[in-house]
């Protein structure tokens, strides 16, 4: 089975808004996307609109065709905006204001009480839930406990092992997430993964049987400045493609 690709547009807005105005459009961006092979398109609406905006959400679900996740935190006011705008899955995430990118996963074991009446509320809107979430056998365990459809490993620490030229801990942060979605799945949790993932990186994890979907962002975007946005994604899907092939070879 092959693996889906979900491309963030986040950053599309990021330089936006560094000098406001209209361009470049996230919503141009998702549709090059899709052009280049992507299944989906992921947009994060952060509480402090960093990037990503109302207006951006608006036409994401108007004016694309394929998929769209949103990203969110577990908060009234991002629940009101999910309902309002029914995209095809809402994916809970941790957000803090100083943060400058997601740190790591949702800590759903500690945080159940709070979290289980969105997922409750999501499903009940036909909204499909993820939640981002560390490769942890507990937060899996939760995670089928309080009615999630999908869980997404964060692939961070992985993906700075490797970087780092640490041969023992990628490969340490690499069977951990094997491990935890071979548990996923298990317990009937469709597994998707992201966060830092790159050409040198992806392949690994798309191989993973288990994996349904990877939402990659911001190499993507990067890399668009020096090849241009289909190419960069055409170039990633056949990545992900080749990965699973071998995998399965």
């Amino acid at each position: 089975m092959s693996v889906r690709l979900g491309v963030n547009i986040d950053h599309v807005a990021t330089i936006r808004n560094a000098r406001g105005g209209l361009h470049p459009d996230p919503v141009r961006a998702a549709r090059q996307a899709a052009e280049a092979g992507a299944d989906g398109i992921t947009a994060h609406l952060r509480e402090d609109r960093r990037h990503i905006g109302d207006r951006d959400i608006e036409r994401l679900s108007s004016e694309i065709d394929l998929p769209l996740n949103l990203e969110m935190a577990a908060t009234e006011e991002m629940l009101a905006i999910a309902l309002a705008h029914t995209p095809h899955a809402c994916c809970l995430v941790p957000e803090k204001r100083e943060e400058r990118t997601t740190e790591g996963g949702l800590d759903v074991a500690g945080q159940h009480q709070l979290i289980a009446p969105f997922v409750d509320k999501l499903n009940a809107a036909g909204i499909r839930v993820s939640l981002f979430i560390e490769p942890d056998p507990v937060q899996i365990a939760v995670a089928e406990a309080i009615g999630a459809a999908v869980v997404e490993f964060h692939t961070g620490a992985y993906c700075e092992a490797f970087l780092a030229g640490d041969s023992a801990a990628t490969t340490r942060h690499l069977d951990r997430i094997r491990d935890a979605c071979a548990l996923a799945d298990q317990r009937g949790l469709e597994v998707h993964a992201g966060h830092g993932l790159t050409y040198d990186t992806v392949k690994p994890v798309a191989a993973i049987a288990q994996v349904k979907e990877l939402n990659i962002g911001h190499f993507l975007i990067g890399e668009a400045i020096f090849r241009g946005l289909r190419e960069a994604v055409t170039t990633m899907r056949g990545l992900i493609t080749d990965a699973r092939s071998e995998a399965a070879a």
